[in-house]
């Protein structure tokens, strides 16, 4: 990744004008999250009206509902920057709101990686069993964690090296 510019070190950029693009940076990655996430509440929401819901265990039950619980947790916290956005506007406060969308960003990923772990493994409960649940599950998230936290962190240790 040689040739990018530091955030903090564009050529002419203004604090202002930093803060702008890194908010811009910021919606495009909420937008996305946002999109997956409505996709999979979507999802969730309407397996309460199948008939064959009632077909599951009380535990099963139990654990949609903390899906469903999760996935509204990760819009709100996904939507929360904007709110705040809302609340701030014209203050002079585009530092702060960048700083809390980062925050509310990286929290959202956390309860997205939980949601996306645990529907995989409530399906895999559903239709396979509890122990292809854990292996489906724990599959997962070993991806996740790989691709979300092990590569960007090796590329980030790596930066300034150019890729092979």
């Amino acid at each position: 990744m040689t040739g990018e510019i530091p955030r903090s070190a564009r050529p002419g950029e203004s604090p202002a004008e930093r803060y702008d693009r890194n908010w811009n940076e910021l919606l495009q990655e909420l937008r996305v999250l946002q999109t997956g996430t409505q996709i999979l509440t979507g999802f969730l929401l309407a397996l309460a009206f199948q008939p064959a819901f009632h077909d599951l265990s009380d535990g099963q039950q139990i654990f949609y509902l903390v899906l469903v619980v999760l996935s509204a947790i990760s819009a709100v916290i996904a939507l929360a920057p904007v709110a705040l956005h809302r609340v701030l506007f014209r203050e002079g406060a585009k530092g702060t709101t960048v700083a809390y969308g980062h925050l509310a960003l990286q929290s959202a990923l956390v309860i997205v990686c939980a949601l996306l772990v645990g529907v995989v493994g409530f399906v895999f409960d559903v239709v396979v069993n509890g122990v292809g649940a854990w292996i489906a599950a724990g599959g997962l998230l070993a991806v996740v964690v790989v691709l979300w936290i092990a590569v960007p962190l090796v590329l980030k240790a790596r930066r300034g090296e150019p890729l092979r």
